[in-house]
């Protein structure tokens, strides 16, 4: 998939992976699209809720090697 910038949250622990991608969201236009990699678990439902909480969509998640990528559209 692409995007247009990436955040590595490895080795961060709730609720830092959030409270950065929240940041690196922030300078980004709406429709464009953040790669977060992540290796807390708690994350998977964390950015999923994130992402309704905020109005951003979460395109994708997906594990990858012990780490979990999410894709967030910001709106």
């Amino acid at each position: 998939m692409n995007y247009d910038k990436e955040f590595d949250a490895s080795g961060l622990s709730c609720p830092l992976p959030i409270v950065k991608t929240k940041k690196s969201l922030a300078d980004m236009a709406p429709g464009q699209v953040l790669r977060v990699i992540s290796t807390d678990p708690g994350s998977v439902a964390d950015m999923a809720a994130f992402a309704e909480q905020t109005g951003n969509a979460l395109l994708a998640a997906n594990e990858e090697g012990g780490k979990y990528v999410f894709f967030l559209k910001k709106g």
